[in-house]
C-alpha cells in the first residue's frame, strides 16, 4: 500500500509518493538523498518514533503508523565544501523585504476591523497552557526562526543552528518574565523545534505557552497591501489579569509583526549563516542584560526598544 509523505528540509517541502508501508526508514532516507543530496547517515527525521523511541533504519514505515501525507522535518547537511557552507543562505524574503513600520502604524493599529479580528482570536483561539502564568512577572514573547534558530542553514542537529547563549538567555529572563513562544508556522513544527533545541525540557526555565500562525491576523496596509502580524492583544485579551502593554516585550526579526503593537516590539538582528556566525553572535548576551535592566520598571511604555542598545549603554555607564 502506497504511503505518501511530505518531508520539510531547508525551507522547502518534498513529496515522497513512491514508497509503501513495506519499505524501511533506510529506504526513505535513501530516496530523500536523491531529492536533497543529504546522505542517509547525516539525516535526522524529527517526529518518527516507534513506542516512544527514535526510528531505526530497519523499521518498516507501516510500523510508524503514519497517516497519508504526514509532514515530517528532516535535519542534515549535504557533503559540501567549506566554501559552500559558509556562502550566503537562500534568500529569505521576509527579512530582505521587511520595512520600517512607523509610517504604517497610525493607519493600522486602531482600525476597527483589525480590533475585531483580535477579539475573534481571543474568543476562538485555544491556548494550551504548559506552565501557569506567575503573579507579578512581566511577559517576554519570542519569535523562533532567525530569532532563536537559523532555520535555513543545514546541519545534523538543531543545536548546531541554535543561537549562541540561548539557554543562558532564557534562564536569566525566566527570573523576571513569563516566556511565550510565538512563531508564524504551525504548532507541530514549533513543538519539534523547541524539543530539538532543548527548550521545552530545560530544567532551568519554563515556557508558559506557545502560539502558532493561527493566532496571527491579516491586516491591510495602504502601501504594502495585506500582511500577517502578531497582535499581542490576543495574549492581553486572554490573560488580562497578568499581562498588558505595560509589562510586555516581544522579540522578532521581522519588524512588521509588531504592526498592531509597535511600542512593545524589539526588532532583533536575524541570526543567519550559523556556521559562519556562531562564534560571533552576542545578541542574546546583550539582550539578557537589557531585559534585566528594564525588569526594574513598572511601565514599559516609557521605553523605545528601537534604541535598546543606547539605553543599556547609558545604564551600564551610570
Amino acid at each position: 500500500m502506497a504511503l505518501p509523505i511530505i518531508v520539510k528540509w531547508g525551507g522547502q517541502e518534498y513529496s515522497v509518493t513512491t514508497l509503501s508501508e513495506d519499505d524501511t526508514v533506510l529506504e526513505l532516507k535513501q530516496f530523500l538523498k536523491t531529492l536533497t543530496g543529504v546522505l542517509p547517515e547525516r539525516q535526522k527525521l524529527l517526529g518518527l518514533k516507534v513506542k516512544g523511541k527514535p526510528e531505526e533504519n530497519d523499521v518498516k514505515l507501516g510500523a510508524l503508523k503514519l497517516k497519508p501525507n504526514t509532514k515530517i522535518m528532516m535535519m542534515g547537511t549535504r557533503e559540501e565544501s567549506l566554501e559552500d557552507v559558509l556562502g550566503p543562505p537562500p534568500d529569505n524574503d521576509d527579512v530582505v523585504n521587511d520595512f520600517d513600520i512607523e509610517d504604517e502604524v497610525v493607519e493600522v493599529e486602531n482600525r476597527e476591523e483589525n480590533l475585531l479580528k483580535i477579539s475573534r482570536r481571543v474568543k476562538e483561539y485555544k491556548v494550551e497552557i504548559l506552565n501557569p502564568p506567575r503573579e507579578g512577572k512581566k511577559l517576554l514573547v519570542l519569535d523562533v526562526d532567525y530569532t532563536l534558530f537559523d532555520h535555513r542553514s543545514c546541519a545534523e542537529t538543531g543545536v548546531e543552528l541554535m543561537r549562541p547563549y540561548l539557554h543562558e538567555f532564557l534562564t536569566s529572563a525566566y527570573e523576571d518574565y513569563d516566556i511565550v513562544i510565538w512563531s508564524a508556522t504551525n504548532m507541530k513544527w514549533i513543538e519539534a523545534k523547541m524539543k530539538e533545541l532543548g527548550v521545552s525540557t530545560n530544567a532551568n526555565y519554563k515556557i508558559t505557552f506557545m502560539l502558532d500562525s493561527a493566532a496571527m491576523i491579516t491586516v491591510h496596509t495602504p502601501r504594502r497591501g495585506l500582511i500577517d502580524v502578531k497582535p499581542l492583544g490576543v495574549i492581553w485579551g486572554k490573560f488580562s489579569e497578568f499581562y498588558s502593554k505595560k509589562n510586555t516585550i516581544m522579540f522578532d526579526d521581522i519588524g512588521r509583526n509588531f504592526l498592531m503593537n509597535p511600542q512593545n516590539g524589539l526588532k532583533i538582528r536575524p541570526f543567519m549563516k550559523a556556521h559562519l556566525n556562531r562564534d560571533k553572535d552576542k545578541e542574546l548576551l546583550k539582550l539578557t542584560q537589557y531585559l534585566k535592566e528594564i525588569a526594574k520598571l513598572d511601565d514599559f511604555l516609557e521605553l523605545n526598544h528601537k534604541y535598546w542598545e543606547r539605553y543599556l549603554s547609558k545604564k551600564q555607564g551610570q
